[in-house]
């Protein structure tokens, strides 16, 4: 099937037939003005050079004689000749002719209108007279008592004035012409302009692009964000919409930006640079960033990014690294145990059961004052678990945890797995700091909730943090240690400080002999809770 008129085309034929129906229209309209403008001219000629000879004392004396037309023939003639008029006629007041062009038809009778003439009035009028359709002006002549006594008229034959006319007929085409030509070619411009901006798409095929684009935009499950070369943000779908917390319905956003967006997700939009998987936390979300440049014609039109909420995979991820460090504890204190038994065994069967008493009473001690303290000061059971399972993390791998005297947690009003992930988090990252400095290798937890809210002092005996790199501890990404993990490291302490601005808290890092995590979260109910309410 032939493929339809594109829409460039379509305005031009539109345009094109336009302007030619303007342009003849007009042609048309000067054509009858000019005639209109000619014959009105010509009876000005007639009336003025009529008044003239009517005042002439020549044509009064000529009309005493008893013949005038034998002055009267000649005067006309000449006068004739002279001024271009196609007749002049001199007549009696009865319409008999003193003069005429046909010198045969002087005596004859004047054809046409001179009642006004003879009551005294000039008048004008086209008439088809002896010589043809005139357009004619005739003139009373006063004696000097100021009756009428002759007439006089003088015509231009139609055909003379159409003459005229047909020498500015060139011009008027002329004009029309180039009238006609500079139009389509203006046409022609925007024509092609708008075939290049439309991509020679025919309307129904723009239409049914535009519906297949919107119904993309709705349907799609990950967040699309298109920003051109400056930086603007001329397009977002729902999705995007829902994870950056725009107004919804914001599908065009307007004179948003880029930079408009928080950090640190904004400045990746803003920097146009191409991302694979990258991993961004913001506000209260974590988002896998992809971002590839959009060029036509070696033109760059901007980037296009998709945005895919992992926000419950890494809380997943969470939890089951959780509950694997609850297991490796598990593991370190089974093995514990077992070298505890090997012990008491070899004890026994060497001789010393006294001395097997004593090594297993203190051990069972050791680990029920830890028990006791951890359970004794933390209300919280997941909270309570996390403490033994990183304090036994902590003893496999050499270093000492912990939990200061004056800790103490009741009911704060917080999630159990903000709880769990916001404790869990600062942990591992000072046990890992820890391990990265020298002996002695030691974390410091303390943990004191009351009415106003919870106090978590985290600290650690590495190498501290440097200042320069202070606001950079807790941006997605940043980390001080290599990591063979996918999406890389430094995502533990952003999620610290997601679930610390969740709760409209604080935080503050200082390096004292090593880095010392303080975090405040106020009272009340946990904000998760109060959206489901």
């Amino acid at each position: 099937m032939a493929r339809r008129l594109s829409l460039a085309r379509q305005v031009f034929v539109l345009q094109l037939t336009v302007i030619v129906l303007l342009v003849g229209a007009g042609g048309l309209l000067a054509y009858l003005d000019a005639r209109s403008t000619s014959e009105n001219s010509a009876e000005r000629r007639v009336l003025t050079l009529a008044l003239g000879l009517a005042e002439l004392p020549s044509v009064g004396e000529a009309l005493t004689l008893d013949d005038p037309s034998v002055v009267l023939q000649p005067l006309a003639e000449s006068v004739r000749r002279a001024t271009g008029a196609d007749f002049i006629v001199f007549m009696a007041p009865d319409r008999t002719r003193y003069s005429h062009p046909s010198p045969e038809l002087v005596g004859e009778k004047f054809l046409g209108t001179i009642d006004p003439a003879l009551a005294g009035e000039p008048l004008t009028e086209t008439y088809p007279g002896t010589l043809g359709p005139s357009v004619r002006a005739v003139v009373p002549i006063f004696d000097s008592d100021g009756d009428v006594v002759a007439l006089v008229s003088i015509g231009i034959l139609r055909g003379e004035i159409g003459r005229e006319l047909q020498q500015r007929v060139p011009l008027l085409l002329g004009v029309s012409g180039a009238a006609l030509a500079i139009a389509a070619w203006g046409s022609l411009a925007i024509s092609r302009r708008l075939s290049r901006q439309t991509l020679g798409l025919g309307p129904d095929e723009i239409t049914r692009m535009y519906e297949q684009h919107d119904a993309v935009l709705h349907a799609v499950h990950e967040g699309l964000v298109i920003v051109d070369p400056g930086g603007r943000i001329v397009l977002v779908n729902d999705e995007a919409v829902r994870l950056l917390g725009l107004p919804p319905g914001s599908v065009d956003p307007g004179p948003l930006t880029a930079s408009d967006v928080d950090a640190p997700l904004g400045s990746h939009l803003a920097s146009g640079r191409p991302v694979d998987d990258l991993l961004v936390v913001h506000r209260d979300r974590v988002l896998v960033v992809n971002s590839e440049l959009a060029a036509k014609d070696g033109r760059i039109l901007g980037t296009v990014t998709t945005l895919r909420d992992h926000t419950d995979l890494e809380a997943l991820t969470g939890e089951l690294d959780t509950a694997r460090g609850f297991a490796e504890a598990l593991r370190a204190q089974a093995h514990e145990s077992a070298n505890r038994l090997h012990t008491v065994v070899t004890m026994i069967e060497l001789g010393n059961p006294e001395r097997a008493v004593e090594f297993a009473t203190e051990e069972l001690a050791t680990t029920q004052q830890l028990t006791d303290r951890v359970v004794g000061t933390v209300e919280e059971p997941a909270l309570a678990a996390l403490l033994l399972a990183k304090a036994a993390q902590a003893h496999e791998k050499g270093v000492e945890f912990v939990i200061t005297p004056d800790s103490r947690v009741g009911e704060v009003g917080i999630s159990s797995r903000d709880l769990v992930t916001l404790v869990g988090n600062l942990v591992d990252n000072a046990i890992d700091a820890a391990l990265a400095g020298g002996p002695p290798r030691r974390v410091t937890l303390t943990a004191t909730s009351s009415d106003e809210g919870l106090r978590l002092v985290v600290a650690d005996s590495g190498a501290g943090i440097d200042p320069d790199h202070l606001d950079d501890a807790f941006t997605r990404g940043w980390s001080t240690k290599l990591s063979d993990q996918p999406h890389g490291r430094g995502l533990g302490l952003a999620l610290v400080r997601q679930i610390v601005e969740r709760h409209r808290g604080s935080l503050h890092v200082e390096s004292d002999g090593g880095a010392v995590f303080t975090v405040d979260l106020p009272g009340g109910a946990d904000p998760a809770h109060e959206a489901e309410r």
